[in-house]
């Protein structure tokens, strides 16, 4: 087996892409990499508020980092994406929409009273791990890679993997 051959088969694994087509997959690639053209956009939009007592606003480059905490997250909605259809994908699919939108409302919003951030940051860090329960029954590995990324790390200790003791 070549060196290509190799990085072929990893890289079909790391997408879940067995019996899917290269369509289905392309699809798939170019709804996630919106999804983090998006938030990239979004985060560079605003300053980000100063918190009390704290620096004013971070640069707008370290901004745009924050679409990578979400590019685990959807390079798992794109395992997800390519799993077998059935009611389980769509729910988490759903759950993976639904985590997309809140996350760009809340950015968009960019709450800036103590309240409205802990709402801000509860409601992201429950719907990540309403997605990684939900992931975990059509894809465990995709399930995996949701914990320990972001607001995610507090899906590890509610949102355990489907069949997991």
């Amino acid at each position: 087996m070549t060196l290509a051959d190799r990085a072929q088969d990893r890289l079909e694994e790391t997408l879940n892409v067995q019996g899917r087509s290269t369509r289905h997959v392309m699809l798939g690639v170019g709804i996630c990499l919106a999804m983090v053209a998006t938030t990239a956009a979004v985060a560079t939009m605003k300053p980000q508020p100063a918190a009390p007592g704290g620096r004013p606003s971070r640069h707008p480059a370290i901004r745009a980092a924050w679409p990578a905490l979400f590019s685990v997250t959807t390079l798992a909605g794109l395992r997800v994406w390519n799993a077998p259809d059935g009611l389980q994908r769509t729910r988490a699919l759903g759950l993976w929409a639904a985590l997309q939108g809140v996350s760009i409302f809340w950015m968009l919003r960019a709450p800036k009273d103590r309240t409205t951030q802990v709402v801000a940051a509860v409601s992201t860090a429950g719907l990540t791990a309403a997605y990684a329960h939900a992931a975990s029954y059509v894809d465990r590995k995709a399930a995996a890679m949701i914990a320990p990324t972001g607001f995610a790390g507090v899906s590890a200790l509610i949102a355990k993997p489907a069949g997991a003791p």
